[in-house]
């Protein structure tokens, strides 16, 4: 091996390094964007089961317009009948 040939050796094994230590870089970053994807998509499962049981919880604004008005009419012929 001529002297020429060992530098070239060298700087690919020196570049070979660099690749190395790039893909590891590269592939922590993927992992921890596939962490926080998959952690994104349970809270937004679980933002979308509390939204379904909220709506099915919640009061018809009909019904409460009729109670509403019911108990009106009722307060009005109890204060008209009672004078």
């Amino acid at each position: 091996m001529t002297v020429p040939e060992a530098s070239v050796a060298v700087e690919l094994e020196r570049l070979r390094g660099t690749v190395a230590t790039g893909f590891a870089r590269v592939e922590g970053s993927l992992a921890v964007l596939v962490e926080r994807s998959d952690r994104n998509e349970r809270e937004i499962d679980d933002l979308r089961k509390d939204v379904e049981a909220l709506k099915k919880n919640r009061w018809p604004a009909a019904a409460v317009g009729m109670l509403t008005g019911a108990t009106g009419a009722a307060t009005g012929l109890l204060a008209l009948f009672t004078r």
